[in-house]
């Protein structure tokens, strides 16, 4: 088959795309990965077809601005600053990859051109939910930045509905239905529900431990596992952080996430913790503006480290909440400190919660002190590591590319 991958976000949301990208290559398939420029490099290093999809200047706009972090008006930010400008663009785009009865799309949550087309075309299609928020339900609602849900599922669903009308119609169905009504489709609706789930095939990325498949989910909804491909292949571990990792204490990772260019405070607190529980520690950013410039001794910062070759010779990680991190961690089996923002990070970090292999600290509440206490309580648990290296050992062994890879594969007798 032609496989096309249309991924959008960043690395975080990227890199799986480049793993399933790995695997349905080596099973013999045409690959095409359909994203910003900005990862052309690594899709190209992978040995993936790659079309550009937007330039590196719109990519940093949009990881440049604070409003991508906040709690409330991050995706209002998206999908109007980052989405629909996109889409006519992306919907012709991918019309042209379309080789008639040879040929899948497959997508991320923010795929709305890939849906388009499927609607457009009849192509197989399948979205990709990298994180649980993406499933709303009515039995287990994940947990949503800036609403608080209520305890019976009619004032969920009234909780719901109001925040359709309030928010949702406003920044995706409206906009959704002019781009349609501009292709020649009728209007849809309930589009959080219903319509951005492919009516083909909907895989979530993760395992049933972390978020139970619940009955009112879509379906067509598969479980495949975390995807952990994370370049170790393309960017390995630096002899310099190798000699790191190997001269001294097991370190406690930190990053705020690969997008995060405002993390100042936080890897300043961060460093501040290190000091405070004499601890070495590594501060993980490409953007090493970031970095205090007088780091403490046994405090480095690295640009970037696969984290499935450092975070097994860690002692904790301290991070954003993003899925690719949580899962990262939960995969080296270490005790993970969350300080989410916006987006699925409120929802990842209180399911390592539930987990007992996690603690939050909101981001006003995210100082040198309270770090210092958060990770110390969380190492010194007993039960909290125990905890961790079983799941990473239940994590394992599924292995969740190849699962995805299978459940694309079965997408092959649907022509369009």
């Amino acid at each position: 088959m032609k496989i096309v991958l249309n991924p959008l976000g960043s690395h975080g949301d990227v890199h799986p795309f480049i793993g399933y990208g790995i695997e349905l290559a080596r099973r013999g398939h045409e690959v095409v990965v359909v994203t910003n420029e900005h990862f052309g490099p690594l899709a190209c290093a992978a040995g993936l077809g790659f079309i550009k999809l937007g330039d590196e200047a719109f990519f940093r706009m949009l990881r440049d601005d604070p409003n991508l972090w906040h709690k409330t008006r991050a995706p209002e930010f998206i999908f109007s600053k980052g989405v629909f400008p996109m889409i006519p663009r992306a919907v012709a785009t991918l019309r042209e990859q379309i080789v008639p009865g040879h040929t899948v799309l497959v997508s991320g949550s923010l795929g709305l051109a890939a849906r388009l087309v499927q609607d457009l075309t009849g192509v197989p299609h399948a979205t990709v939910h990298l994180s649980p928020l993406a499933f709303r339900s009515l039995i287990a609602p994940p947990k949503v930045p800036g609403m608080v849900m209520p305890p019976t599922k009619l004032l969920r669903k009234w909780t719901y509905s109001f925040g359709d009308a309030v928010v949702v119609d406003r920044i995706i169905t409206r906009p959704l239905n002019a781009e349609r009504k501009a292709l020649g489709l009728s209007p849809v609706n309930r589009i959080l529900w219903d319509w951005w789930h492919s009516p083909t095939r909907v895989i979530g990325a993760f395992p049933d431990w972390f978020a139970p498949r619940q009955v009112d989910w879509p379906a067509q909804v598969v479980l495949t596992g975390f995807p952990l491909y994370d370049e170790r292949d393309v960017t390995p571990v630096s002899p310099d952080v190798d000699n790191f990792l190997n001269t001294g204490d097991t370190p406690i990772a930190f990053t705020p996430g690969s997008a995060m260019v405002h993390g100042r405070d936080f890897f300043t607190a961060a460093a501040g913790a290190c000091v405070k529980l004499n601890r070495r520690g590594i501060l993980l950013t490409r953007h090493g503006e970031q970095i205090p410039t007088d780091l403490p001794k046994g405090v480095i910062h690295v640009g970037y480290a696969p984290f499935s070759q450092l975070l097994t010779r860690c002692a904790a990680i301290v991070h954003h909440g993003g899925i690719g991190t949580t899962a990262q961690g939960l995969a080296a089996g270490v005790p993970q400190v969350v300080m989410p923002m916006a987006h699925d990070q409120p929802d990842n970090a209180a399911r390592l919660v539930r987990l007992g292999v996690g603690a939050t600290l909101l981001p006003k509440k995210f100082t040198t002190d309270n770090l210092a206490k958060a990770l110390g309580t969380l190492l010194a648990d007993p039960s909290t590591l125990p905890r961790a290296k079983s799941l990473a050992t239940k994590l394992h062994q599924v292995d969740a590319i190849a699962a995805t890879a299978d459940a694309i594969e079965a997408m092959a007798h649907v022509r369009s």
